[in-house]
């Protein structure tokens, strides 16, 4: 039998080697699938550092991504790149922290909820501060090139995956799997809980703003319902049930597949893609609760 061990790297290798052939190989259209491939997947891996791990189901990733594109747009021609992505992500793991002491008290479908309220009262008021400001959208000019937006997404989002296989492996992981096991127990057994789920919240908040500032590039236009959709929140949440489990491949197969069934369905048949997608969230939840990478692990065990 091939331990799970030795398959993951073998893994993450050939898929780092084949994200960096597109800019090579195929036209703007393809390269912007690619981009949104990567910006799901970094995504998802920030979600998994928080809710794959603690079992705490987030619904409030829009609001660190809006964040994010909200403090790139400002300072866009203000500030270098270089400056201004760390800046997104760090803003939207400081509202982490700061947001995050009380909100993580509240576990279950409380915490599901009170994500999502806070992602829309996050939303409205910035919609309100851009009103007052007389701004109802903002256009960016001289956004960087294509290219240069995939190569950015490309770097985070290995950066978000090999973040997501260390913490998975690490006494901080363990910690985190420890709570969302038993929390009582596991503060018994000496785990940090409030610290370790602050720091958890904090990290899985970073790597959303610097996505919502690339992606405000990307479409070179910001719009703050657009900006702060729930149907990103939702999304990211779709693709780590269907990739499955607490590691890393989950969240890159459950982005591949999701990729595959919008370029199938979203161009032919847009009226049917939700509710195909719909169907198929239903699906593995019923049937494949452990996702994609769940069901390959158990059978390389069964082999």
């Amino acid at each position: 039998m091939i331990g799970a061990r030795k398959i993951t790297p073998m893994f993450y290798v050939a898929a780092a080697l084949l994200l960096t052939l597109p800019p090579f190989l195929v036209g703007p259209y393809w390269l912007g699938v690619g981009l949104l491939l990567l910006s799901w997947i970094a995504l998802a891996q920030s979600w998994v550092l928080l809710s794959g791990m603690t079992g705490y189901i987030s619904l409030g990733h829009a609001m660190f991504y809006g964040l994010g594109g909200y403090l790139t747009v400002l300072t866009w021609q203000s500030w270098p790149l270089w400056i201004s992505l760390p800046a997104a992500g760090a803003l939207a793991a400081f509202v982490a922290l700061v947001l995050g002491w009380p909100v993580l008290r509240v576990r279950g479908p409380y915490f599901v909820i009170l994500t999502y309220g806070l992602a829309e009262l996050v939303k409205f008021v910035v919609i309100d501060i851009e009103a007052k400001l007389g701004k109802f959208g903002r256009l960016l000019m001289g956004a960087p090139p294509l290219e240069t937006l995939y190569w950015l997404m490309l770097a985070l989002a290995l950066i978000a995956t090999l973040a997501t296989w260390y913490v998975r492996r690490s006494r901080f992981g363990a910690g985190l799997r420890a709570i969302r096991e038993n929390e009582e127990a596991a503060e018994t057994l000496g785990v940090p809980v409030v610290r370790f789920k602050l720091f958890a919240f904090a990290a899985s908040a970073f790597i959303p703003g610097i996505v919502g500032g690339l992606m405000a590039l990307r479409s070179a236009y910001f719009e703050p319902f657009q900006a702060f959709s729930p149907v990103t929140s939702f999304t990211i949440v779709v693709i780590a049930l269907i990739g499955g489990s607490d590691d890393a491949p989950g969240p890159i197969l459950g982005a591949l597949f999701l990729i595959v069934l919008q370029e199938l369905l979203w161009t032919s048949a847009p009226e049917l893609y939700l509710i195909i997608l719909g169907l198929v969230l239903i699906g593995f939840v019923l049937f494949v609760p452990d996702g994609v990478h769940g069901r390959l692990l158990r059978g390389k065990r069964a082999t």
